[in-house]
């Protein structure tokens, strides 16, 4: 764990930074955010239910997050951010009892009372090679600036791997857009990260005109969805790939765009196979049959751009299957499609709303494991009568005027949502589950 005075300690550099970059370019940049979400589920029907099932009475769910980001520029082409967070959370049946969980901003082992922690703290290299010269907008985690079109970027530290793989505009962001689970990145994508989704790792990207490359080396949790990293990358590691490019078919608003993703993880996991066929008079359990393997899948992404900020994505992805789920959550393939739209049209231009449905489902052995009674991450009904799980999500966001305070402009928005989950845990004889969604953003 990296301790709040060692990842105080870039800090140190702020009163040297102003002499590093050109002289337009902000030296030391300052951003947070706070986000309240506040979710209801009625009651649900259920012929039985187990121990990481999703609780057949009605619930009521809460989670605030914190963030703070200083963003120091070392040298040209060179930034350092840090950000220190701070979070709460009581979440809808113990967070389990569904693939598709319906709150993206609550945490693996997380707790009613509010504790602090370091989210990231990164180095950020960039190196121009060619080309004509583009404006990078500053915002949060980027101090922003000029560099040329053509430009590699190495980033390395505590992070978030989805912060650069899959950065889909239209269903990324918990605090802003589509709160469930299976709409924050491709569900198969079993990414390494602690308990909070968080990693240490190192990441390299080429840009160039109409298309762009990453790859990226981080850290696995010691255990599956354990809050401590393992950082020997030779025993575990999670290594990704992923490619971009836009399409020869060119809308109004811009061209098409598809990126590809290829993903192995090296975890100390337990395959459902091996459970099964080791459990004798008693339910599978993949904590027994654990050992180094490996993991692949790929995920693949369309976007259509519809105008600023809005626009139309397909999603695809799968996993192998055969290995537990060790760091995100139990899906094993997915399909889904959304949009996220605005309000121009009865005069709310900077207002968003955005409607997105999602089919989950599971290997054949990670079925069969469940339906003997085997416990998963999150899942795990005492049987299974297997069906796709099915999430559909809608949601509208207000964004207020923005204020000024102390020199500084803070942005405010509200947003009202439903979540509709068919067959939640993919069991036909559960369900289905509604969730009711109200979330408060501010950020400056």
């Amino acid at each position: 764990m990296i301790r709040p005075r060692h990842w105080l300690l870039p800090l140190l550099l702020v009163p040297f930074a102003a002499a590093a970059g050109d002289e337009d370019m902000p030296a030391v940049g300052l951003h947070a955010q706070a986000t309240w979400i506040r979710q209801y589920k009625p009651a649900l029907d259920a012929l039985y239910s187990g121990p990481n099932s999703l609780r057949t009475e009605r619930e009521w769910s809460m989670s605030f997050t914190t963030t703070a980001d200083l963003g120091v520029r070392l040298w040209p082409g060179a930034q350092l951010h840090v950000n220190p967070e701070a979070a709460r959370g009581l979440p809808l049946s113990h967070l389990a009892g569904a693939g598709g969980i319906s709150n993206g901003e609550l945490q693996r082992g997380g707790s009613g009372t509010l504790r602090s922690y370091p989210a990231r703290l990164f180095v950020q290299q960039r190196v121009d090679v060619g080309g004509e010269t583009e404006r990078v907008e500053a915002g949060f985690n980027e101090l922003g600036g000029t560099a040329a079109t053509r430009r590699w970027t190495f980033t390395a530290g505590l992070l978030s791997l989805l912060d650069f793989f899959d950065p889909n505009p239209y269903a990324k962001d918990p605090r802003s857009q589509f709160t469930n689970w299976a709409f924050l990145t491709h569900g198969a994508w079993d990414y390494a990260a602690d308990a909070r989704g968080y990693t240490l790792a190192a990441i390299a990207e080429y840009r160039a005109p109409g298309w762009a490359v990453r790859f990226g080396r981080a850290a696995q949790p010691r255990e599956s969805n354990g809050p401590k990293l393992d950082h020997d990358l030779g025993r575990q590691r999670g290594d990704q790939i992923e490619a971009e490019t836009d399409l020869p078919v060119h809308l109004p608003a811009g061209p098409l765009r598809a990126r590809a993703l290829l993903f192995r993880n090296r975890v100390n996991g337990g395959r459902f196979d091996d459970a099964i066929a080791q459990a004798i008079d008693a339910a599978p359990a993949v904590s027994t049959v654990r050992r180094l393997q490996s993991k692949i899948g790929w995920g693949l992404t369309l976007e259509a751009p519809l105008g600023p900020d809005q626009g139309l994505f397909v999603r695809a992805n799968r996993n192998d299957g055969r290995v537990e789920t060790y760091a995100f959550t139990e899906i094993d393939r997915q399909v889904s499609v959304g949009g996220q739209f605005g309000g121009a049209a009865w005069g709310r231009g900077e207002d968003r709303w955005g409607l997105a449905y999602a089919i989950n489902g599971l290997s054949p052995s990670h079925r069969d494991y469940l339906a003997q009674g085997g416990l998963g991450a999150f899942l795990g009904d005492g049987a299974l009568r297997y069906g796709t799980e099915r999430v559909a999500e809608g949601y509208y966001r207000w964004v207020l005027p923005e204020l000024g305070v102390g020199g500084a402009k803070v942005q405010n928005a509200f947003s009202a949502g439903l979540q509709h989950i068919a067959n939640p845990g993919y069991n036909r004889d559960r369900g289905p589950a509604r969730v009711v969604t109200v979330r408060w953003h501010s950020e400056f």
